[in-house]
């Protein structure tokens, strides 16, 4: 297994919009996007790249708007009708622009746009990280067999404080203050 490196991680967040958020069980989707606004934010403390995707935006709805909020002015969502974000092209030349060979994937549904997202990427040579708890589907069953189908296809499945502190590296910096806020 390999640590998240700031340097060369992206975070993806994947179609977290208003239809599909509201289609999920309340509790787990208040930390999903608890966690995700906690990775988003993190990552402008990193300077980790965040890329985020909209699934058929016209028939979904946006991202939603707490998830805006974290994003900030500027971000301008991927829209896509794949589920595998790798297979949009508009997905794979920002990865090209970037650059980058490992990714953080967040978002839903877990067993569908992010566990093809996760196959696709772990196919293609990059190292891909998944936090559990910054990921949702409408069913547990869904979000459990997604999961183990991303370890089994060889991303890493941990958590979100768990990969914060991967990227962190070390306590004591400017930049671990600022991160130890937002998981608390």
């Amino acid at each position: 297994m390999d640590f998240p490196k700031k340097e060369d991680t992206v975070l993806v967040v994947i179609d977290m919009q208003e239809r599909l958020m509201s289609a999920m069980p309340d509790l787990n989707s208040r930390v999903a996007v608890r966690n995700v606004r906690v990775l988003i934010e993190a990552a402008k403390v990193l300077g980790i790249p965040v890329l985020v995707t909209e699934q058929y935006p016209k028939g979904l709805g946006p991202t939603i708007e707490d998830v805006k909020e974290s994003l900030g002015e500027g971000a301008a969502p991927i829209e896509k009708i794949v589920f595998s974000c790798a297979r949009s092209p508009e997905f794979a030349d920002a990865m090209k622009d970037l650059g980058r060979s490992s990714y953080l994937l967040a978002g839903v549904e877990t067993h569908v746009c992010v566990l093809q997202t996760a196959i696709d990427l772990v196919n293609e040579g990059y190292t891909v990280h998944v936090p559990a708890d910054a990921v949702v589907s409408r069913n547990d069953i869904d979000w459990q067999k997604g999961l183990e189908l991303m370890g089994k296809a060889g991303a890493t499945v941990g958590t979100t404080e768990a990969f914060l502190f991967m990227l962190l590296e070390r306590a004591g910096t400017d930049e671990f203050k600022a991160v130890s806020k937002l998981v608390r």
